[in-house]
C-alpha cells in the first residue's frame, strides 16, 4: 500500500548548474562529480554515481575503454549507438560484418555489470543525426563480479500508460551464488538485475496529467527507510516540457531534484505542468 507524499524533502539540482563540456563531438552535462568537473557536494546519491546527460554528434562516440567495479547503463532518448565490447566473438568485429554489433535506439536501455573489468566502445555509426542519451553509473554492492550485459526495450506506449521499472535488484542479493548470477533472475519480473538495491523507472506524461513512483517499487529493495530518488526530465522537448513535484517545485528541462526523508510505500506524484509531454526518469536507491 503507497502513502502520499507530504514529509519528504525536496531539492532542485537546475540544469544550469550542472558540469558542462562541449568537446565538438560530445555536448555532456554532468550531474554529479565526472571527468574535469569535480564538485564535493555532488559526489553520488545513494548508489547513483553517475548522471550524464550526453549527446553524440553523427560519425563520432567513445573509443573502446574499460570500466571494472561499476553498474553502467545506457538509455537512449534519440537517435543510435552502436556498441562493440571484449566480450564478443572475435570473428564479428570485422567492418563487415557492423550489424552483428548491438545497435540501442529509442526506447532501449542497455546495461553493463563491469565486474573485474570489461572493455567497450559506443559509436553513433549514423551520418547526419545526433545520439540523445542518459549515461549513468550505480555502484554495485560487491566488487569483481563477473562482467555481464543485459538490455531492454520498452515502448513509448507502456511508458504513457505510467512508470515502467527499468532496473531492480538481483533477486538473490549480495550473496548470490555463481548460478544465480547467471541466472540473472531479478526483483521485478521483466526488468534487468542490478547488484545494488536501486530501481529505475522512466515514464511519460501527458500535458496536464500525472504519475505516481511507489518509492522501493512494492516492496522490491531491501532497504525500507530514508530511500534517496533522484527525478530527472531529460532535455528531450525544445524546453517545453515541464513537471511539478508534491512540494511544488517545479522542474524544467534538464532540471533534477533530490527527494530524500522518504520510505518505501511512499508516494511521490508528479504533474506535467508544460505545453509538451514529459518523459521522466526516476532512481530509487538505499
Amino acid at each position: 500500500m503507497s502513502h502520499t507524499l507530504t514529509h519528504a524533502k525536496i531539492v532542485a539540482r537546475r540544469s544550469a548548474e550542472r558540469g558542462h563540456a562541449d568537446h565538438g563531438w560530445l555536448n555532456t552535462y554532468h550531474t554529479f562529480s565526472f571527468s574535469s568537473y569535480q564538485d564535493p557536494h555532488f559526489r553520488n546519491f545513494g548508489a547513483l554515481r553517475v548522471l550524464n546527460e550526453d549527446r553524440v554528434a553523427p560519425k563520432s562516440g567513445f573509443p573502446t575503454h574499460t570500466h571494472q567495479n561499476a553498474e553502467i547503463f545506457s538509455y537512449i532518448i534519440s537517435g543510435e549507438l552502436t556498441h562493440r565490447d571484449s566480450m564478443m566473438n572475435k570473428n564479428s568485429s570485422s567492418a563487415v560484418n557492423k550489424d552483428q554489433f548491438y545497435r540501442i535506439k529509442r526506447g532501449d536501455l542497455q546495461f553493463t555489470t563491469g565486474g573485474s573489468g570489461i572493455s567497450h566502445s559506443e559509436y553513433n555509426e549514423h551520418s547526419t543525426n545526433p545520439t540523445h542519451f542518459l549515461q549513468i553509473w550505480a555502484v554495485p554492492w560487491k566488487t569483481s563480479l563477473a562482467p555481464r550485459y543485459h538490455d531492454l526495450t520498452v515502448t513509448d506506449e507502456a511508458k504513457r500508460a505510467g512508470f515502467v521499472v527499468l532496473v531492480s535488484p538481483l533477486k538473490a542479493g549480495k550473496d548470490a551464488t555463481p548460478e544465480q548470477e547467471k541466472a540473472a533472475v531479478p526483483t521485478v519480473g521483466g526488468t534487468i538485475p542490478i547488484h545494488a538495491d536501486f530501481l529505475m523507472g522512466a515514464a511519460i506524461i501527458a500535458q496536464n496529467s500525472s504519475v505516481t513512483w511507489v518509492i522501493g517499487g512494492h516492496e522490491a529493495v531491501a532497504s525500507k527507510q530514508d530511500r534517496k530518488v533522484y527525478v530527472h526530465l531529460p532535455m528531450a522537448k525544445g524546453g517545453k516540457a515541464k513537471v511539478r513535484l508534491p512540494n511544488g517545485l517545479i522542474l524544467g528541462e534538464g532540471d533534477g531534484a533530490f527527494v530524500t526523508k522518504v520510505d518505501a510505500g511512499d508516494a511521490l506524484e508528479i504533474q506535467s505542468v508544460g505545453v509538451d509531454e514529459a518523459e521522466v526518469v526516476v532512481f530509487d536507491s538505499d
